[in-house]
C-alpha cells in the first residue's frame, strides 16, 4: 500500500478534503493532509486565492514539502487545484513513486523538471474554467509521456472532488476515487 501525501485547494484543509483523503484510506492507504494555511479555511475561491497572493507561494510550497514524510522517495504526492503546484514541487525535490494531480496540471517545467519520468494521473471536469488554461499543456505532457494519463468527466465544475462545496459532483468523484486507487495500486506495486 502507498504513502499519500495530499495538499489542499485555496479554499483549505477543508472537510471535503478531509473526505477525499478517506477514500483513499479506505482502499488501504496511509493519507496525509498537510494544512498548508494553518488552520484557514476560505468560502470562496477567491478569497482562497487573494490569501495565496497575500502569502509568499514558496513559504506554502515549503511548508508543503516539509510535512512529507521522512520516507517519502517512496510516497505518492496528490494535490487537488492549488496543491497540485505542491504536489508538482514535491515531485521535482523528492522521488516519488507517482503524483495524483486533481482539477489542475502543472507542467513539472513551471517547478523546473522532473529529472525522471514519474507516473502521473491528472483528473479534471472538461468545461472546468480553471482547467481550460491547464489543458493544453497537460494534453501536450501525457502525449508525450507514456507513465502520465489524462481523466477528463463531464461538466464544468472547479473543486468538484471536495464535499464541502457546492460544486461536488459525487458520481465523478467516485470516479476518481476508483481510477486513483487502481493508479495507487500500480505504482505502490
Amino acid at each position: 500500500m502507498a504513502i499519500v501525501v495530499l495538499y489542499h485547494h485555496v479554499l483549505g484543509l477543508t472537510p471535503g478534503v478531509v473526505a477525499l483523503a478517506d477514500a483513499l484510506r479506505a482502499g488501504g492507504h496511509t493519507v496525509v493532509t498537510p494544512d498548508l494555511f494553518g488552520g484557514r479555511t476560505f468560502a470562496t475561491i477567491d478569497e482562497g486565492l487573494a490569501f495565496v497572493r497575500a502569502s509568499d507561494e514558496e513559504t506554502l510550497t515549503q511548508m508543503g514539502l516539509d510535512a512529507l514524510p521522512d520516507d517519502a522517495d517512496g510516497c505518492v504526492v496528490a494535490g487537488v487545484s492549488f496543491g497540485a503546484a505542491v504536489a508538482a514541487a514535491a515531485a521535482r525535490r523528492r522521488s516519488v513513486r507517482g503524483v495524483l494531480s486533481y482539477e489542475s496540471f502543472i507542467d513539472p517545467q513551471w517547478v523546473g523538471g522532473w529529472d525522471r519520468p514519474v507516473p502521473l494521473q491528472v483528473h479534471a471536469m472538461a468545461a472546468d474554467p480553471f482547467f481550460l488554461e491547464d489543458e493544453p499543456a497537460a494534453r501536450e505532457w501525457v502525449a508525450g509521456h507514456p507513465e502520465a494519463e489524462l481523466v477528463t468527466y463531464a461538466g464544468d465544475r472547479h473543486l468538484f472532488t471536495d464535499s464541502s462545496t457546492a460544486a461536488y459532483d459525487a458520481a465523478a468523484t467516485a470516479e476518481v476515487v476508483e481510477r486513483s486507487l487502481a493508479f495507487l495500486r500500480e505504482v505502490s506495486g
